[in-house]
């Protein structure tokens, strides 16, 4: 049963997908709101069909002018479902996905932002950023740079929270993501790995195993963070915050207010 809901699942992220990029490619090049909307009903859509519940605690910032910087912890793929469904934002990806068959194509399509690690090109990524900053649109990091194994938030690095003082003044607001049921039960270090997505393994393999079960995903939206510091005491901050929300978390401890 395990391996017929997983291949059902990908039909239907398949049918999903051929339904609503042609769309989106149409919409992106066009004024107004309609293609920041659609990859939040895409991305809805896509964690419905693999099954992922989503817990949602706390409100987005917005004052209705700024942007807003969401910085997040990352563990998984899966991450970009579970986000892309709640927080209307474009993603900052490592430049490796711009590479990768299909998944590519839907990445453009949500108007994600390729980061590379060569040193040359980071002048000219940091203004893609800071134009979608001053055109108004939210952005999505993950300033741990990589996944980690699920049972940790590994070291954030400040480079990118630099855009926290971009002349569009956005508001910085930490988002926390952990996975903690599976199939309705509490997962363990023993079964992590197979959210979790890290090291050396292959996306194809992984949903292999990931696409028979059912998860719940606890999404945290903090309240925003002081922007007055430099990012390295931003950046250090910030990942405290989510470490400590984390933990919190994957204990089953309730979150507590602010």
């Amino acid at each position: 049963m395990g391996r017929l809901r997983m291949l059902a699942r990908l039909a239907a992220f398949i049918v999903w997908t051929l339904a609503l990029l042609p769309i989106q490619l149409v919409l992106i090049n066009l004024p107004g709101n309609a293609r920041r909307r659609i990859p939040l009903l895409y991305w809805s859509g896509v964690a419905r069909i693999l099954g992922v519940e989503l817990d949602v605690t706390g409100t987005i910032a917005t004052d209705g002018a700024r942007p807003v910087l969401f910085v997040a912890n990352h563990s998984s793929w899966v991450d970009i479902v579970a986000l892309g469904a709640v927080l209307p934002g474009c993603f900052v990806a490592k430049g490796e996905i711009a590479r990768w068959p299909g998944i590519n194509l839907v990445a453009k399509a949500g108007r994600t932002i390729f980061v590379s690690r060569r040193h040359g090109n980071t002048g000219r990524e940091r203004n893609d950023m800071q134009r979608r900053l001053q055109a108004g649109d939210s952005l999505i990091l993950f300033p741990e740079g990589t996944t980690s194994d699920g049972a940790r938030v590994m070291k954030f690095h400040p480079t990118f929270l630099a855009l926290a003082n971009d002349p569009s003044n956005p508001i910085v607001q930490p988002v926390t993501i952990v996975y903690d049921r599976m199939d309705g039960l509490p997962i363990g270090r023993r079964n992590r790995p197979r959210i979790a997505w890290y090291g050396d393994m292959d996306i194809a393999s992984h949903y292999a195993q990931l696409g028979r079960h059912n998860w719940r995903a606890r999404i945290v939206l903090g309240t925003p963070a002081d922007t007055s510091r430099g990012r390295k005491a931003l950046a250090a901050a910030l990942e405290s915050r989510i470490a400590c929300e984390a933990a919190r978390l994957r204990q089953g401890r309730s979150t507590p207010p602010g």
